[in-house]
C-alpha cells in the first residue's frame, strides 16, 4: 500500500515536513518552525480594479483586540 492510497501529495508534505521540524535539534528546530509559518492574503476586486492586499493574519489580530 502506498501513501497515495491515504493521504493527499500535499497532506503527506505536511506530515513529513513536521516530522523533520520535530528531528532538529532545539536552536534549529525553532528556526525551521518559523520559515514553517505561512501567511494568508487576500484582495477585494470591484469593477475589475484590485484593491489592497488585506493578510488574513492582521485582521484576525484586529478583531481579537476589539
Amino acid at each position: 500500500m502506498s501513501w497515495r492510497n491515504i493521504f493527499t501529495y500535499n497532506k503527506f508534505a505536511q506530515i513529513t515536513a513536521r516530522a523533520v521540524r520535530q528531528s532538529l535539534k532545539e536552536e534549529h528546530r525553532v528556526a525551521a518552525e518559523k520559515r514553517g509559518l505561512t501567511a494568508v492574503r487576500y484582495q477585494q476586486w470591484e469593477s475589475g480594479q484590485g484593491g489592497a492586499h488585506v493578510l488574513l493574519s492582521e485582521e484576525l489580530a484586529a478583531k481579537s483586540s476589539k
